[in-house]
């Protein structure tokens, strides 16, 4: 009986497909290109939810917000949540997670004990949310903090390979959860600081200069935390992911050593992109490319063709129950993604048509931006985004407009093309219990004005946007 497959599962944060997937961008990555001509490509992949802590939530337990009660960032995710971790744990892996967590809810800082907390995960080097890349800490198994010298996903990457190099005949299942490239762009090793000068860089054709970003008068100003050039905050984030691919190719080169390459299902995504004044918008949480489209490589030799491009429309909700089919696993009943390991194979082409995607409830930046709630679906073509009252907000064309500069929403000869959107949104909407409230009304609904209180007082005190708990 042949050995069962690992799996190793790395993922940046806030790494948007735009750069990557433009053979023309002078961005250096030559462990991404080595694994998409090694592996299978998914270039219509999103993120359903853009924005950490639901994404992150969607990822492990293949389920929409509604369902894991995930609904905004730094919500917890309940110890009852079954995640790709509890799976391959009760299946005999091995099972680690090394990096950015931000599903243990506030404080940010927190420690998470060994038990439910940690949905599987054996090994444990854990920061809950810093994102602070040059001299950072993290937990293990007890509340004292550890530091980190020098870069953290170097730092990182060298516990991912010690973790590989454990052997055994246990097969293992490790999440790598890199900070990096989201913001602050500045904390990246100088070395790589000048790998793409900013007054050479080519700005895209949808960015729009900060003085004319969208701002919330009524929202701290510092909250968008932004380096005030362009070029320059494009030139760091160029740079971090640069400095990230050098330890992606750590890793490929320790399953190589470790002769772990050929039963190793390898996966290379994000969490959620960044829009970087695109759209004249910061961050995530919105429906444009640079905030849901997120790279997704996979390689396995023994099952995933080489050097090909996947063009169904994949999202990260679809990600658990497809790597748990892959590695051979019973896929739980309660996950609500689609399992795509056939079509990962090559041995069928049924897969999406489209994608559910959304914000249930904008929070800090996103606030800062005044955005609303918004629900939407992106097909391999189109983007269609509407408010809860039914408004349509945004529709593009994306192979005739890949900038997405040209907003049809209004446009009357487009009605019909509005009508189908619309509907194949209402089908996602059912099949994932959502109602379209209010996020407000929906954390009500859920039992989760206390948590969500408890978000408010921590990350905003004084000016904390409070709900009514339940007696």
């Amino acid at each position: 009986m042949p050995a069962r497959p690992n799996l190793l599962f790395v993922f940046a944060d806030q790494l948007r497909a735009r750069e990557l997937d433009d053979p023309t961008h002078p961005l250096l990555t030559p462990a991404y290109d080595r694994l998409r001509a090694e592996g299978s490509r998914c270039p219509n992949t999103v993120a359903n939810c853009p924005v950490c802590t639901p994404s992150r939530g969607i990822l492990l337990t293949g389920q929409y917000p509604f369902s894991n009660r995930v609904l905004c960032n730094d919500l917890p995710l309940p110890e009852s949540a079954v995640t790709v971790g509890d799976v391959l744990q009760a299946a005999g892996y091995r099972t680690g997670y090394i990096g950015k967590w931000h599903l243990d809810g506030v404080p940010r800082a927190k420690f998470t004990p060994p038990g439910l907390r940690r949905h599987g995960f054996q090994t444990w080097a854990v920061h809950n949310c810093i994102h602070r890349y040059l001299d950072s800490a993290y937990y293990g198994d007890t509340p004292e903090l550890r530091p980190i010298p020098g870069y953290e996903p170097e730092f990182q990457t060298d516990l991912a390979c010690e973790f590989l190099a454990e052997g055994g005949e246990q097969p293992f299942c490790l999440f790598l959860s890199w900070g990096p490239p989201h913001n602050p762009f500045e904390q990246v090793p100088r070395w790589y600081q000048g790998l793409y000068p900013p007054e050479a860089l080519a700005l895209p054709g949808n960015l729009t200069a900060p003085d004319r970003l969208a701002h919330n008068p009524d929202y701290p100003p510092n909250a968008l935390q932004r380096l005030d050039d362009p070029r320059l905050a494009l030139s760091r984030y160029y740079a971090a992911i640069t400095a990230l691919d050098q330890q992606l190719m750590r890793l490929l080169e320790k399953l190589d050593q470790r002769d772990l390459a050929a039963n190793t299902v390898v996966v290379y995504t994000s969490d959620h992109g960044e829009l970087l004044w695109s759209h004249g918008r910061l961050r995530k949480q919105q429906p444009w490319d640079e905030a849901v489209r997120v790279p997704f490589v996979i390689r396995w030799p023994e099952a995933i063709p080489a050097g090909v491009d996947r063009p169904g429309c994949l999202s990260l909700v679809d990600l658990a129950p497809t790597l748990l089919s892959l590695l051979g696993c019973e896929v739980p009943a309660a996950m609500e993604g689609s399992d795509l390991a056939a079509y990962l194979r090559a041995e069928t082409e049924q897969a999406p048509s489209s994608s559910f995607i959304m914000d249930l409830m904008p929070v800090d930046e996103g606030l800062a931006q005044n955005l609303r709630p918004w629900r939407g679906v992106r097909t391999a073509r189109h983007t269609y985004a509407r408010w809860l009252d039914g408004r349509c907000w945004l529709l593009y064309d994306n192979l005739a407009d890949p900038d997405q500069r040209c907003n049809l929403a209004e446009l009357p000869e487009h009605s019909g093309l509005r009508s189908a959107l619309e509907a194949e949104l209402q089908g996602w909407m059912r099949r994932a219990g959502d109602d379209g409230l209010p996020g407000e009304e929906l954390l009500r609904r859920l039992g989760l004005a206390r948590l969500w209180n408890d978000r408010e007082r921590e990350l905003h005190g004084s000016r904390a946007r409070l709900l009514e708990e339940d007696r």
